[in-house]
């Protein structure tokens, strides 16, 4: 597949990319020294441990071990393919992909889906401009044509076959159409018929600004009144945000989230000016999508109804967000008045009002949880706290290990008057924190030992420049020894590319079976200093290739003596030759790979 994108285009695209600022965008980093740090967005872990180095373009997690370019960040991060991740980044800075062969590379059918579902949306767009009823809902509503165009709210017109009729005219945009529920096939399987009818459509976005299936609110007495596009190979609702896209696009930096429940209360916020609001898909705040909101912001605030359907979702989120629950962390819930929902109450009080409960009436995860479970028992009785700490169990046993568990352990000890450390003990004790990954020691890499194929590799990949001051010394092609193919081939791509990044560099090496191991040596920590390194490749080389000269030299002279006698002379030089290549770690050498 990457075959039909040119390589000089990976290798300008990599070079063009800043891979701080593409992971910076996706995961909170901090500087530090000539590297960036942060939290790995791929495993859970209280210490940053995640590295993103700009010189290299290159990240590294020294916890799980995740390494890679801006391209394999993005496949891993977003779950993209390769084609997909390079048109990603070449729209980040206005690259316009190129095929090689002339014409495109055949079209994925993914990318057919995406483009159908688009498709549907500028239908029900255009089909908006002419329904009276629906405009005039929107308008009811408060919402101006800014914003529904911004959004892109569209109508699904009142018809079995609008839709299919006319983006699913052909058969392929019809298929595409079935496999993302936005048509359904009549019972005997006798066509197919709209999913969406008479109602005002949401186009539900990726974090790529892709749509991925809709939203439906029925006009009139439709039932159900709300309707999400069912699950498919492009829409995972466990997953998906409604708003995160537009919330992203409006603000450039996002401390905070506001979960709500509805499309409309997304919408009304944004009319409003309170761009940072996101909604479930109907479903329960799941621990994906807290994972996505924390790759964003360092708070997130529940906003529900203050009626008895808010508080249960209101729970579930509780719930489903214990096991996220750790330092750097915040969640806040916010109740709303009885019969309001945010999009109501924003109109009726205002922006500055509706604000202002956020910041003076949201409480604190832990506060909400002492709260309801307060709520159920009687702390006056000493049954009564027997009861609280049972049911507080469970929900503590869901926490991680850590300051925030033992601070919540401290705030229940509180309300049932026990002392912490009695609690922790009946709560069974603290959970003991996973070893703590070692990082490789810094040391000076030594000629004289180990492994120098593999030394002279990380040398290449880590300075991937000093390729072009080390001339390659007569004789290396012939050095019998694994790796030295790898090498000659990494010198002379770095010769005919001198500009090639760390990361060029190994996406060049994607798609072969040696390229995992090149990016663990990438990942590794480097054994010298810059200013050092080309002296070291030097010496490498030049070692290699004497290795080898004595190695023959050697084979050379015991053949002769299966044959014959040596002269003294010679038997001099093959004791010589056999120290040498015995203390030359030679052994080590010939059973490595790399």
């Amino acid at each position: 597949m990457s075959g039909r994108i040119p390589q000089h285009f990976i290798d300008d695209l990599i070079t063009r990319s800043d891979i701080a600022e593409v992971i910076g965008a996706r995961v909170r980093l901090k500087k530090a020294g000539r590297e960036f740090k942060a939290c790995c967005p791929f495993h859970d872990e209280k210490t940053p441990s995640f590295t993103v180095s700009p010189t290299k373009q290159f990240y590294h997690c020294f916890g799980c071990g995740a390494h890679g370019t801006a391209l394999g960040f993005l496949m891993e991060y977003e779950g993209l393919g390769f084609i997909e991740a390079v048109e990603e980044l070449a729209g980040l800075v206005g690259m316009e992909v190129p095929r090689e062969g002339g014409g495109d590379a055949p079209v994925r059918p993914r990318a057919e889906s995406y483009a159908t579902l688009a498709e549907a949306a500028a239908f029900f767009s255009q089909k908006l401009k002419n329904s009276t009823v629906a405009v005039d809902y929107l308008k009811e509503r408060g919402l101006s044509g800014e914003i529904a165009l911004e959004f892109g709210i569209g109508y699904a017109p009142d018809s079995w076959e609008g839709l299919g009729g006319s983006v699913g005219a052909t058969p392929e945009a019809r298929r595409h159409l079935l496999d993302t529920g936005m048509l359904k096939p009549r019972k005997g399987g006798e066509g197919c018929y709209d999913m969406f009818r008479h109602r005002v459509m949401f186009p539900i976005r990726d974090p790529r600004g892709r749509v991925i299936a809709f939203g439906g609110r029925a006009l009139g007495d439709g039932e159900p009144k709300y309707m999400n596009s069912p699950e498919s190979p492009l829409f995972h609702k466990g997953r998906e945000l409604y708003g995160l896209y537009e919330a992203r696009k409006a603000l450039r930096d996002i401390s905070t989230l506001l979960v709500v429940e509805g499309y409309m209360d997304v919408v009304g916020l944004a009319q409003h000016g309170i761009r940072n609001a996101v909604a479930t898909l109907g479903t329960a705040c799941t621990e994906a999508h807290l994972d996505r909101l924390f790759r964003i912001a360092e708070n997130v605030v529940f906003c529900f109804d203050g009626d008895r359907a808010g508080r249960k979702a209101a729970w579930r989120a509780l719930e489903n967000a214990l096991p996220g629950m750790r330092e750097g962390r915040r969640i806040d819930f916010l109740f709303l008045p009885e019969g309001h929902d945010p999009d109501s109450l924003v109109r009726e009080e205002g922006t500055e009002r509706f604000s202002s409960r956020i910041e003076s009436q949201a409480i604190p995860l832990s506060e909400y949880l002492v709260r309801e479970l307060s709520a159920q028992t009687d702390l006056d009785s000493v049954d009564g706290r027997a009861r609280f700490v049972e049911l507080a169990r469970p929900l503590v046993e869901r926490l991680p290990e850590g300051v925030y568990r033992e601070m919540l352990i401290d705030r229940i000890g509180q309300s049932v008057r026990m002392e912490p450390s009695r609690l922790r003990a009946l709560l069974g004790g603290a959970r003991r924190a996973p070893a703590k990954p070692r990082r490789p020691s810094r040391r000076r890499m030594s000629t004289g030992r180990g492994n120098l194929v593999r030394q002279a590799i990380a040398l290449l990949l880590h300075y991937p420049q000093i390729a072009a001051q080390v001339e390659t010394p007569t004789g290396l092609e012939a050095v019998d020894q694994a790796g030295i193919d790898v090498l000659a081939r990494l010198l002379a791509q770095l010769r005919e590319n001198p500009g090639l990044s760390t990361a060029a560099l190994l996406e060049r090496w994607r798609d072969d079976p040696v390229g995992t191991h090149l990016a663990t040596l990438a990942a590794s920590e480097p054994l010298v200093e810059e200013e050092g390194a080309v002296e070291e490749l030097r010496n490498s080389l030049l070692h290699l290739v004497a290795r080898e000269a004595t190695r023959r030299r050697a084979d050379e002279l015991m053949s002769k003596a299966r044959e014959t006698a040596l002269s003294d002379a010679e038997k001099l030089e093959l004791q010589r030759l056999l120290r040498e290549r015995g203390g030359s770690g030679e052994a080590a050498e010939q059973g490595s790979t790399l």
